[in-house]
């Protein structure tokens, strides 16, 4: 309750549960070490086993005279595979929302005062990220599902509880995909028009709902109807208006690489989202193309000349780096007066550890070594371009 009625941002005044209720955090420590069998001496670690986004969905609303589309498409939990996923991303759409000034594309990576430098770099480094540790695409529906169900962050809220009933085969997408508990959101046509549907990527199932949310609930069909599992039941023109409008937001903040020239700093993948949202293909092949979705695979990535320039970047950049830091150490060694300091702080020890660094990273191994990271962004460098005219629609 804030000022005498609830409020609209329930998260921003959450109790901290392991703060206001250690014993609680204790007891569930204690209980992991005993269920791992984890020594008294030895720490309990609990490491990220996932990341899930949220989404601010609405239903059709009115603001100062300026009617809201919806964005209430998604059912409780959706998974899209690195193509769509990225399309969301790069828009960053958001329904309207007590927390923003409306509806629109919102969020760190849209605004400037946030973010010096270009999306790109951001986007490049996150597809690359996502692409070679395999990252399962998992979003939860906030605010509204459809125009019936409001729900706020109540799904976004159980998330947790939920993954962590889960075996960990069982939060993986291609498992969820072969035995049902996910189903292809596919296009489909209303009122002459092609809706397109599969954008949204996969969503659970009453299947999901009954073995997982089920060591939750009781009768988790009741708490998570078929109305709510697909929402286009509630209201198909709702939904097809909702999918409508968010294939347009993407469309237009998309349009803005190729306006500014940002396309050029796009790695290949990054660019064949950014050409598909802004005008459906890409070298005349749809997203759906096989020879397009291979490109977001580890195996192409770890082949791509892409790939390897961002090694070489990096190489480049721990050089010139520790060049630095060996001149520091130099200088500061040579300083007259600072002769105790200097062996206080074992700077010669230091300075001979940061040359044999250098040596290291200056070996052609160095590029075999980093093989599998992140490597580094050119960011307003760019990457190689088959053929200019690829940028052009």
């Amino acid at each position: 309750i804030w000022e005498g009625k609830p409020t609209k941002n329930p998260r921003y005044l959450q109790l901290r549960p392991d703060v206001a209720k250690p014993q609680d955090k204790y007891l569930a420590q204690l209980g992991s070490r005993l269920y791992r069998k984890i020594p008294a001496d030895a720490p309990v670690n609990f490491p990220v086993a996932a990341v899930i986004g949220g989404r601010r969905n609405n239903p059709p609303d009115e603001l100062n005279g300026m009617k809201i589309r919806p964005l209430c498409v998604f059912n409780p939990i959706h998974f899209q595979e690195l193509p769509e996923l990225f399309m969301d991303y790069v828009c960053s759409v958001t329904g309207k929302s007590p927390s923003t000034t409306g509806a629109g594309s919102e969020g760190a990576l849209t605004k400037g005062p946030f973010n010096a430098i270009h999306a790109c770099a951001d986007l490049n480094n996150c597809m690359t990220s996502m692409i070679l540790t395999g990252y399962g695409g998992f979003s939860s529906a906030a605010g509204w599902i459809g125009p019936e169900f409001k729900v706020e962050h109540d799904i976004s809220m159980i998330i947790p509880e939920l993954w962590c009933r889960m075996k960990p085969h069982e939060r993986e997408p291609e498992h969820m995909i072969a035995t049902g508990m996910l189903e292809r959101v596919e296009d489909f046509e209303f009122e002459g028009r092609t809706i397109p549907a599969n954008r949204l990527g996969w969503r659970i199932t009453d299947k999901f709902v009954r073995k997982y949310l089920g060591r939750m609930f009781d009768n988790p069909s009741v708490v998570f109807p078929e109305r709510m599992l697909k929402p286009e039941l509630q209201d198909e023109a709702v939904f097809a208006d909702g999918v409508e409008n968010l294939v347009e937001a993407e469309r237009k903040a998309a349009l803005n690489y190729f306006k500014d020239g940002a396309i050029h700093n796009a790695c290949p993948p990054l660019k064949i989202v950014l050409h598909v949202m802004a005008y459906g293909h890409y070298k005349g092949k749809s997203i759906d193309d096989p020879e397009l979705r291979a490109q977001f695979t580890r195996g192409a990535l770890i082949q791509s000349d892409w790939y390897r320039q961002r090694l070489e970047i990096k190489q480049e950049r721990d050089i010139a780096l520790t060049k630095r830091n060996i001149k520091s150490l130099s200088d500061f060694l040579n300083k007259k007066g600072y002769e105790m300091e200097c062996e206080r702080l074992q700077i010669s020890e230091k300075l001979e550890k940061a040359k044999k660094d250098l040596a290291a990273i200056s070996s052609p191994d160095y590029i075999i070594e980093l093989e599998g990271t992140l490597g580094a962004d050119p960011i307003n460098g760019g990457y190689p371009i088959e053929d200019e005219s690829e940028d052009l629609n």
